[in-house]
């Protein structure tokens, strides 16, 4: 993995990445280590795209209180 999930900064990419690493694990001819390293990496940045969606839900619920 060339690039650390942590260095992908917008949402978009996070995503593009996601999808890409989803795409990787329908190999059937992965190893088993390499398939738990590419759902650690997935669920990570799964958890991050939550983040993210969950923070702008927030802002949009705000903004539309006022």
């Amino acid at each position: 993995m060339s690039e650390k999930i942590d260095e992908i900064e917008s949402f978009e990419d996070k995503v593009k990445k996601l999808e890409s690493l989803l795409e990787k694990l329908k190999d059937e001819n992965l190893s088993l280590e390499k398939s738990v390293e590419i759902y650690k990496e997935a669920l990570s940045l799964l958890k991050q795209t939550s983040k993210i969606l969950d923070k702008a839900k927030l802002e949009i619920t705000e903004i539309s209180n006022e």
